[in-house]
């Protein structure tokens, strides 16, 4: 029996269902959508983060990360308010002449 162990982001939903994009380290491998019912109730809501479980029987459990799952939403937050800063006023001004 072969375990395969991998982060999955609850990406969006689609009717009764939930798309997840797994990871496996940095690299995005693969994209599953399973009946929302598979998934627990706590992270029933976008960006949640889940340890995925699955074995050579075809089993797979997920399980919530919360402070995963806020860890990764402070570091987004973070990467978006850096990207938003304005540029100095001299730089703006430069733009119009």
């Amino acid at each position: 029996m072969t375990d395969r162990i991998y982060t999955a982001v609850l990406d969006r939903f689609e009717e009764e269902r939930a798309v997840l994009l797994l990871e496996r380290g940095d690299e995005l491998v693969d994209e599953v959508v399973v009946p929302e019912s598979m998934i627990p109730a706590a992270g029933r809501h976008q960006d949640a983060v889940f340890g995925v479980y699955l074995t050579d029987e075809e089993s797979t459990e997920f399980r919530y990360d919360p402070e995963r799952t806020a860890s990764r939403g402070d570091r987004a937050q973070s990467r978006f308010d850096r990207l938003s800063r304005r540029l100095p006023a001299e730089d703006a001004d430069s733009d119009t002449e």
